[in-house]
């Protein structure tokens, strides 16, 4: 059985970037997969901990989680399949190595959106680190000021 781990924070993002790993419909029958989907919630703020409790927090992520990862769950897990729902709580890292050490072999699928002008946090120890998104802010207000400057003109 094919192990595929895959973290995500966006429903069709995440859909996009999995749908492609799918085999076709006219090919032949592929072993089963086993699907874990760890969900990314959303960081809430520091100043949230003085108004919620931790299980009214815990409670948000589990129903933001369920309903982030049925879309994905309708598009991607076939009849047959095996599915785990996850959200992740500490370092990315750390999980996925604790579920290679659970299912060994399985495959890590990083399906999560890039952010504007943020590095995500890696998915696994020996991820390589974006070189790109370091540019990503500047470039976009080296492109709006240039399009401003063509504007008045």
């Amino acid at each position: 059985m094919d192990t595929l781990i895959a973290y995500f924070d966006d429903a069709d993002h995440a859909c996009h970037q999995l749908l492609p790993l799918l085999a076709p419909a006219n090919a032949p029958a592929q072993q089963a997969t086993h699907w874990i989907l760890v969900a990314c919630p959303p960081r809430m703020t520091r100043r949230v901990s003085k108004w919620v409790s931790y299980a009214n927090r815990e409670n948000w992520r589990a129903r933001w989680a369920d309903k982030v990862t049925e879309p994905v769950v309708q598009a991607v897990v076939a009849p047959g399949d095996q599915l785990t729902r996850l959200v992740a709580h500490g370092s990315l890292a750390d999980l996925s190595d604790s579920l290679r050490r659970q299912f060994p072999g399985a495959r890590v699928l990083d399906a999560r959106r890039p952010k504007l002008g943020q590095d995500l946090p890696a998915v696994t120890h020996n991820q390589p680190e974006p070189q790109a998104a370091r540019w990503a802010v500047p470039g976009a207000v080296a492109g709006l000021g240039a399009a401003l400057v063509l504007a008045t003109e």
